[in-house]
C-alpha cells in the first residue's frame, strides 16, 4: 500500500474549507461532505450515475453548491492492503473529477465501511429498502470521517 498517487504528489490538499467523501459505484455513489473546519463529516446524498455528461454536469453542480474544496474518493482495496480492480475504476473516477471540476482529489482505503455502515443501519431496526437507500451515504461518511482522523493525527495512514 503506499501513501500518496501521483495526483495527491503534485496536488496540495486543502486544510480548510468543504471537502466531498466519495463512496465510488457505478450504480450509485455516495456522498458526504465536512463542515469548513474539517472537523465532522455529515451524509448528504446517493448520487444515481447517468451518462458522463449528466454525471458531469451533477458533480459540478455539487461542487459549486456546497462551495467544495476538494474531494476523498474512497478505494475499496483487499483485506490484505492490495488494491483491486475496483480501486482502478475509483482512482480513474477520482481523476475525471479533478479534471471536471479543477479540484484537488485524495484517495483512503474505505475497507469495511460499506459492511460497518450496513450494521450500523441494521442494528437501528431500518428495513432492507431503507437500509438500500442510505447505505452509500453513510458509507462515504465513515471513509470521510476516518480521513479527517487520520490527517489530524499527521499520519495519513488510510491515505492511497
Amino acid at each position: 500500500m503506499s501513501s500518496t498517487c501521483p495526483l495527491d504528489s503534485a496536488d496540495p490538499f486543502p486544510r480548510t474549507g468543504r471537502i466531498a467523501g466519495i463512496d465510488y459505484g457505478t450504480v450509485r455513489i455516495g456522498v458526504a461532505v465536512t463542515d469548513p473546519e474539517q472537523r465532522f463529516a455529515s451524509p448528504l446524498e446517493n448520487y444515481s450515475r447517468r451518462d458522463q455528461a449528466a454525471d458531469a454536469a451533477w458533480f459540478m453542480r455539487l461542487a459549486a453548491d456546497e462551495r467544495l474544496v476538494g474531494f476523498v474518493v474512497g478505494l475499496p482495496v483487499h483485506t490484505d492492503g492490495n488494491e483491486s480492480h475496483k480501486s482502478v475504476e475509483a482512482r480513474d473516477f477520482g481523476k475525471w473529477l479533478a479534471e471536471i471540476t479543477g479540484l484537488s482529489v485524495r484517495y483512503f482505503d474505505e475497507r469495511y465501511t460499506s459492511a460497518h455502515a450496513e450494521a450500523l443501519l441494521q442494528e437501528a431496526g431500518f428495513t432492507s429498502k431503507r437500509r438500500k437507500e442510505r447505505l452509500d451515504k453513510l458509507a462515504a461518511q465513515l471513509m470521510l470521517t476516518a480521513y479527517l482522523e487520520s490527517s489530524r493525527q499527521g499520519e495519513g495512514s488510510g491515505a492511497l
